[in-house]
């Protein structure tokens, strides 16, 4: 369904202050982000403003790209958009979201809103699984349940669907009276009520009743009410209640008792209406039962027979819930996003490929889009056009649907159909890619996870997860606390903390940090060869290294006159962005206070350099004991900075904080912050107002299972004893990997289908035992989680008597990245 703007501005009731043609051309697509312009006659762009970009930033790059219909928030002259159409508004949030809301009364099916703490995504894409056969239905793309997400979901609903299901989330007060007219569902899914953004509240309840706003229109909301907070407020409520209970509750619509649970599956028994019903599950886990229950409970609510629902539960697949980037065979790279497959989510992974390709020659793996609701000559139209200049080189078509493409697309995109995924499998080995940026994208009931199996480096079964939408969500939240004007130079040096320093780089740029700092030339040079054009600083140069930073304009710091002469020496008039490094208190690098007046004269004898920045390291902005060292250092630190401006006639952008001291000193944030390990998740200052996210999941897996008789003893010089028979499995983790040697003995514990299982005896280099007797589900191939999202790292740096910096930085290179994006 599309709109002309004349009709939008009618919606939103908006003062036009130009209006051209293109007004009354239909508009199918709405643009928050410039750099993902694919339809530019078909889409409208809302110049959303923001902390470090404001949208109107980029109407010429987008006029220039073709495209003419635009709202705005600020005045400008329209005559610098002589064909197009631009309207203006007051808040384009709530413009976007007036407009989805008044898109979704367009429609009479049933929508389905679902909220809670956790379960969201998992259980939108089960639903879609269990019910796609009966319906056609538009969902929310990926984990789209914010202020903005939440309206982008709801503009995609057409008259070709008759189911719609949304995720919804808010992380304070009063969020959710914005989003609640937008879904305006029929039909609630209360998933469950956790610990996630609780500094958002003041209370549990009030994050419940928060949450709960999302049904103020539905009919009927399903829920589990074991929680008695959740089943007290719930009964408060107006609409119909499909409540469900494993404890037996005495109110519950569905009450389920788990008859059996094998390492795998389950066998639930429950009564509904006086009915008795079996359902087999292909999931044994805590977290997968209950959303599968819920799932259960919603097609009870839309009447499937009991047969059809242990079909469809049965078929269930655990999901990746995350577009994955990782390295393939002879130097490729794959973009692996097979959960997802629909015109929307094709549009994001191109978005992303081309993101992240380092220059290589890209190349399509694409299925047929299944249940997208749009016939087939409309949906082969529509990719057509969104392949048009995306630069693929090879597209391979898997499907009955795909070779109609063949007649659409330009004569230089290299074609191959196949029937199926088999057959695309036994072909595979025909293309012998080099250095290929290869996106695999499909419809789940192609498996074409088979095929990034294939493609994908042979390595090491331990992997190291580095979720780069954690990484956004932890700048932003630090970008937060900055005050206007200032920038953000993030620290990447180190490989990034171990997380992969040109992957870190590019998603630092895509989102908009004013500097990258490294340590060394080298990482500076992989950053430019790589195509990163944000300003890098290089903390130690050595004159070994200065054609370098020429060659790669790299811009080192300087920390001591000898250093400084080099320099100039070398650089010989060239034009090259230097940092002053001054020691404060630190006494690590810098310039000392009373080596100050010696750089001023050679600053006054040579007025033709550049200085960037000057700035100078906190020894301990995390710890209160130390604040007033740490006022003494902003102190002299800004003493010695008014010296060098008055010498240099100019003011460099000054820089003192690190990540714990942008939340503890904001007086002190200056022109410019650095973040460092915050970045990556970890807040020793435990200040912030709200969570970092976790960033690195070390996760290994199960090699073997092992039945240990009582006396007997495990592992090197025999330190495990087996002092009753005992099950212990041997994991694919050693101090090879990074795993630390004082980890063993028990003295740390891993995490094996939710719960802990202790080392045995010493660590190896390539592997490790550890006691999995209490857990009988265990078996050989089980996922094993070393630290990540549910086992912090601190724990593993207490137990190696160390700081999680060090543990990120000794993972091995051997151990398989693997980059995650929502």
């Amino acid at each position: 369904m599309s709109y002309s703007l004349d009709q939008v501005q009618t919606i939103l009731q908006a003062e036009w202050l130009q209006r051209r043609p293109s007004a009354e051309q239909p508009l199918d697509y709405l643009l928050l982000d410039s750099r993902q312009l694919f339809f530019p006659e078909r889409s409208l762009f809302l110049a959303m403003p923001g902390r470090v970009y404001n949208g109107h930033q980029f109407l010429g790059v987008l006029y220039q790209a073709g495209l003419r219909n635009m709202i705005v928030f600020q005045d400008l002259d329209p005559s610098l958009f002589p064909e197009a159409s631009i309207i203006k508004v007051d808040n384009i949030l709530l413009a976007l979201q007036q407009l989805a809301a008044h898109h979704r009364q367009q429609f009479g099916y049933p929508v389905i809103g679902i909220t809670g703490s956790n379960g969201k995504t998992m259980v939108k894409e089960w639903l879609f699984q269990v019910l796609y056969s009966d319906y056609s239905i538009v969902r929310s793309p990926r984990s789209y349940n914010s202020q903005i997400g939440v309206p982008l979901s709801v503009w995609n609903m057409g008259p070709n669907h008759d189911l719609a299901i949304f995720e919804a989330g808010v992380s304070r007060r009063g969020e959710m009276q914005n989003l609640a007219p937008i879904v305006h569902c029929d039909l609630g899914i209360f998933t469950f009520l956790g610990e996630a953004h609780a500094e958002g509240f003041a209370s549990k309840e009030e994050k419940l009743r928060e949450k709960i706003r999302l049904f103020s229109h539905a009919k009927t909301v399903i829920y589990c009410c074991d929680d008695p907070l959740v089943e007290s407020v719930m009964q408060e409520q107006k609409f119909q209640k499909l409540s469900w209970s494993l404890e037996n509750h005495p109110s519950a619509s569905l009450k389920v008792t788990i008859l059996e649970r094998l390492a795998g599956s389950c066998l639930l028994d429950a009564f509904y209406q006086g009915e008795r019903l079996l359902l087999p599950l292909p999931f044994s886990d805590q977290v997968s039962l209950v959303n599968a229950i819920h799932c259960w409970a919603t097609m009870l609510y839309f009447g499937l027979a009991s047969t059809s629902i242990r079909e469809r539960m049965a078929s269930l697949q655990a999901l990746p819930m995350r577009l994955e980037l990782q390295e393939g065979q002879n130097g490729c790279l794959l973009v692996n996003d097979t959960y997802n497959a629909d015109l929307n989510s094709l549009q994001q992974a191109l978005h992303f490929l081309a993101a992240h390709d380092q220059d290589m020659s890209r190349s399509l793996i694409l299925s047929d889009l299944l249940q997208t609701g749009e016939s087939d000559e409309s949906l082969i139209q529509s990719i057509a056009l969104l392949l048009k200049g995306q630069q693929i080189q090879t597209l391979i078509g898997v499907g009955k649907k795909m070779p109609a493409l063949q007649k659409m697309l330009p004569a230089e995109i290299e074609q191959h159909y196949y029937g199926d995924t088999e057959a695309l499998l036994q072909a595979l080995p025909q293309f012998n890619w080099q250095r290929q940026a290869i996106l695999i994208k499909g419809a789940r009931e192609f498996g074409l996870e088979k095929v990034a199996q294939q493609l994908s480096r042979q390595a090491h079964p331990t992997v190291l997860e580095i979720n780069l939408s954690a990484l956004g969500h932890n700048l932003r939240t630090y970008r937060r606390l900055l005050q206007p004007g200032v920038g953000l130079m993030v620290m990447i040096k180190a490989a990034a903390y171990g997380a992969g320093s040109t992957e870190v780089a590019r998603m630092l740029e895509y989102i908009g940090a004013e500097y990258c700092c490294v340590a060394y030339p080298d990482e500076g040079a992989e950053l430019r060869q790589a195509g990163i054009s944000t300003p890098i600083a290089v903390l130690n140069p050595e004159p070994a290294s200065f054609n370098q930073l020429l060659r790669h304009r790299l811009e080192p710091t300087v920390y001591s006159l000898d250093q400084l002469k080099s320099l100039v020496a070398f650089l010989q008039g060239r034009d090259l962005s230097l940092h002053l490094s001054l020691d404060t208190g630190m006494h690590r690098l810098g310039f000392d206070q009373h080596e100050i007046p010696a750089l001023l004269q050679f600053l006054s004898e040579n007025p033709g350099l550049k200085i960037a920045s000057v700035f100078s390291h906190l020894a301990a902005s995390e710890d209160p004991v130390h604040d007033d060292f740490t006022a003494e250092q902003a102190r002299r630190f800004l003493s010695m900075y008014e010296a060098i401006c008055g010498v240099l006639g100019y003011r460099p952008l000054r820089h003192l904080l690190n990540s714990n001291g942008i939340s503890r000193f904001p007086q002190y944030q200056f022109d410019m912050v650095r973040l460092g390990i915050g970045l990556y998740g970890i807040d020793v200052s435990n200040t912030l107002p709200e969570p970092l996210q976790v960033m690195f999941s070390l996760k290994a897996s199960i090699s073997q299972v092992k039945e240990v008789a009582a006396g007997e003893t495990i592992g090197y010089s025999r330190r495990a004893l087996a002092k009753e028979s005992m099950r212990s499995a041997t994991i694919s983790i050693g101090y090879a990997d990074g795993l630390p040697r004082l980890a063993g003995n028990g003295a740390y514990q891993v995490l094996i289908r939710g719960q802990l299982a202790p080392i045995l005896g010493s660590v190896c280099m390539d592997m490790c035992m550890v006691d999995v007797s209490h857990i009988p589900a265990a078996q050989a191939g089980d996922q094993v989680e070393v630290f990540g999202p549910n086992l912090p790292v601190d724990h593993l740096a207490k137990v190696a008597q160390t700081i999680p910096y060090e543990i990120f930085t000794g993972i091995s290179q051997r151990v398989k990245r693997i980059y995650l994006q929502e």
